[in-house]
């Protein structure tokens, strides 16, 4: 994605954002990453490829970086996977609307700006139900009337783009697969987490780390007994969220012939693509799709431009957790592994804190 909290909505992509500096030169997150895994292979040995999910809002981007830089002068593979999934943007339902404006915490202002505010907001209902609840959203430009359809969809594009038969192909012993944030700075390939994933034999284990007061998504529960991820989006009321000790950090440790049979699919059958698009359309009904309200915006005129809600829908890769035939497991890491840096406002507690360095010693310039 193009990381439109770190950008206050810029729209630039946000893994080759040279943000901090290291050895004398500021780094984007991208070359970060490249420099982990380069010290992880120089301690270990071997060979680990290094794969970037992207969207049709940052393949074009990222590529032309990799191709400049020639991958940041990291000699190990690198392949970039193409998101197959785009959502259209749809017009929202009055209800939600209605939800939207009433039931969240907002400013209360003066009762001249009240007035406007309610006028702007008839108005948009007005627009809903003429425009048609819950039809498409097709009156903007293209960039404005689609959407990413969320972080669950990235797995099962590695399946759909061929990117996961390259790399079994290139090496046929690859057998897990680690998966993790482009602002998680801190995750790496660590010996004992591996063996610990390993070890229990699960199909996916997930790295939670303790909560913090800014960390928002969603964290560790035990529902009806069992204890899975539940994101933000799924709970009633925000007070809950903040009552869960332990926050998810997004790093999941990932056994590929398990997910792969998890999806109905084998090594050979992920050459077919239609048994890999049907077995992605099935895996994906049995989970929830969350519908979220964004902001876009329509120009017209000279300079002058209208702000409209539009409905999106996403899926979330925190509820595979959800399917009791996947064996799910969780493993607590320290807060300085799974910090995901959302703002820019978060740099300085984390050079103080120690963070910026810790990300420092993971790494190979």
């Amino acid at each position: 994605g193009v990381g439109s909290r770190w950008t206050q909505g810029a729209g630039v992509c946000k893994a080759l954002h040279p943000f901090h500096r290291f050895a004398g030169k500021h780094r984007s997150f991208l070359e970060i990453h490249l420099a982990k895994n380069r010290a992880a292979t120089s301690q270990h040995g071997g060979v680990i490829p290094h794969v970037i999910t992207t969207s049709w809002m940052t393949d074009e981007a990222i590529r032309t970086v990799l191709d400049r830089t020639r991958n940041y002068g990291h000699h190990g593979p690198v392949h970039v996977s193409s998101g197959r999934s785009v959502g259209l943007r749809m017009v929202p339902m009055v209800r939600d609307l209605h939800f939207l404006w009433e039931e969240t915490a907002q400013q209360v202002l003066d009762q001249q700006q009240q007035k406007m505010r309610e006028s702007a907001r008839s108005a948009i209902v007005n627009w809903a139900e003429q425009t048609g609840e819950g039809s498409d959203y097709t009156d903007n430009v293209a960039a404005q009337c689609v959407h990413p359809v969320g972080h669950w969809y990235e797995v099962p594009n590695l399946f759909r783009n061929g990117t996961l038969s390259q790399l079994l192909r290139d090496q046929p012993s690859l057998r897990y697969l680690m998966l993790h944030n482009i602002d998680t700075l801190g995750a790496n390939v660590d010996p004992a987490l591996f063996g610990l994933h390993i070890e229990s034999g699960a199909t996916l284990s997930y790295e939670v780390i303790p909560r913090r007061l800014e960390d928002r998504g969603g964290g560790l529960a035990l529902v009806a007994g069992r204890p899975r991820l539940v994101e933000g989006l799924a709970m009633p009321d925000e007070r809950i969220e903040f009552g869960l000790k332990y926050y998810n950090s997004m790093t999941t440790w990932i056994d590929i012939d398990a997910l792969l049979e998890a999806f109905g699919l084998d090594r050979d059958s992920l050459n077919d693509a239609s048994a890999v698009d049907t077995a992605v359309r099935e895996m994906a009904a049995r989970l929830p799709t969350y519908i979220t309200l964004k902001e876009v915006k329509k120009r017209w005129g000279h300079a002058q431009e209208d702000v409209f809600p539009v409905a999106q829908f996403e899926k979330l890769w925190g509820d595979m957790t959800t399917l009791s035939d996947i064996d799910s497991r969780f493993i607590v890491t320290p807060m300085r592994r799974g910090q995901q840096l959302k703002e820019p406002s978060q740099l300085d507690g984390w050079n103080r804190d120690g963070g910026s360095a810790y990300v420092d010693a993971l790494c190979k310039w």
